[in-house]
């Protein structure tokens, strides 16, 4: 396999939010002590169950779904609350003091050893017009050319126009491409409608895709590097033994 470009998607792929530590803050208000590991996970599923169940809502404005997802929450660990006054309350303890999205600690190397491997970064996302700001807060815009944003050119993963806009723009063909997501609907599904391969980002293993077909499953971003190599090494042992029997 030769790649010559990796796409990547955004929140939960290259930034994420602090929202389990809130969540952890308000149960322990609440003199509950479930552990941040049992509060990752359950966000973790809520994820995948809105992904599979409830294509497009998690990108929506958060008042239109977010005491429905905290419901589904609670409901992982267990959980009863009057939802209106956890909600007030989890927003109070969500408002970050500096910025609410952070890059994960290896997104940056990420990106820098891909161009060392010759191998250029772009993005293709569902987000809103604060895309390029979280990018250049997380200090990640710089290294990814170009950023393609569904709020900017009407289109939509995983609708496969959006991934074409991006093809055109950084003038690859799809199959020297490989896309890196979180979600396998839009991230998976999406980009092989346009000819690319694909990484899904899930941290817990097969936990909470276990209805998902065959795909390569990286635990983070992290991975992807070493995912490459390993791939242009297979293929080259491949190569090399069809020459050798001919």
């Amino acid at each position: 396999m030769t790649i010559s470009f990796v796409w990547f998607d955004l929140g939960y792929t290259l930034v994420y939010q602090e929202r389990e530590k809130a969540f952890e803050r308000f149960l322990l208000e609440e003199g509950i002590d479930l552990g941040i590991e049992r509060i990752e996970l359950a966000y973790h599923l809520a994820d995948k169950l809105f992904m599979r169940e409830y294509p497009g809502v998690l990108g929506r404005e958060p008042s239109t779904f977010y005491p429905w997802y905290i419901g589904v929450l609670n409901h992982f660990l267990g959980l009863h609350f009057d939802l209106e006054r956890q909600c007030r309350r989890l927003r109070e303890l969500q408002r970050p003091p500096e910025r609410a999205w952070r890059p994960f600690p290896e997104a940056a190397r990420v990106l820098r050893e891909l161009h060392g491997m010759a191998v250029g970064t772009g993005l293709i996302s569902n987000w809103d017009a604060s895309a390029r700001t979280v990018l250049e807060d997380a200090g990640l815009l710089s290294l990814l050319d170009p950023v393609v944003v569904s709020s900017e050119v009407g289109a939509a993963k995983p609708d496969p126009e959006i991934f074409r806009i991006a093809l055109e723009r950084a003038g690859v063909p799809a199959e020297r491409c490989l896309y890196v997501g979180d979600n396998y609907y839009d991230d998976v599904v999406g980009s092989a409608g346009a000819g690319m391969r694909s990484c899904l980002i899930n941290r817990f293993g097969s936990r909470g895709v276990e209805e998902i077909g065959a795909a390569t499953v990286l635990t983070s971003v992290g991975d992807v590097p070493a995912y490459l190599r390993s791939a242009v090494d297979t293929a080259y042992s491949y190569l090399e033994k069809r020459r050798q029997i001919r």
